[in-house]
């Protein structure tokens, strides 16, 4: 009886291991993206990209709000990764931000975002325009 006892717990300790494996696994790919920016205290944001994942590219569109001191208009090209999912739809979703720049012709974003699936953006960027802002954004991203 103590053999079948063990067996089974240790034949439970191993599935448990192997599907904390599997659940905690995450794949990464790479996007691209611009985004257009603009307002006066509230700002709106729109834009379109790419997500490279596993070798295939899925387009992206982008759109977002701003609320606080916000003043001019840009644009940014931004490039980088994105980490923590496990298929390309995970990367939809909304990313907020508290923010605080400017940009006076041309300028360098770096920024990291996390969405409520906890996919996470790590971005860099140029931006081009005049934009003062100190605010909070929310980013909303969907595959097309």
């Amino acid at each position: 009886m103590g053999f079948a006892s063990g067996f089974r717990t240790s034949v439970f300790a191993l599935a448990a291991l192997a599907a904390a494996t599997v659940t905690a696994y995450a794949d990464s790919g790479s996007v691209r993206f611009n985004v257009v920016k603009a307002g006066w205290i509230i700002g709106g944001s729109g834009g379109s990209g790419t997500l490279t994942f596993h070798g295939r590219s899925y387009p992206l569109s982008i759109g977002g709000l701003s609320a606080g001191l916000v003043f001019g208009a840009s644009q940014t090209w931004f490039s980088g990764t994105v980490s923590h999912i496990r298929r390309p739809g995970d990367i939809a979703g909304v990313y907020g931000a508290v923010g605080v720049g400017a940009a006076l012709g041309r300028g360098a974003r770096f920024i990291t975002l996390t969405n409520e699936k906890g996919a996470v953006l790590e971005l860099s960027g140029r931006q081009v325009g005049l934009m003062v802002n100190a605010d909070l954004s929310g980013l909303v991203i969907s595959i097309r």
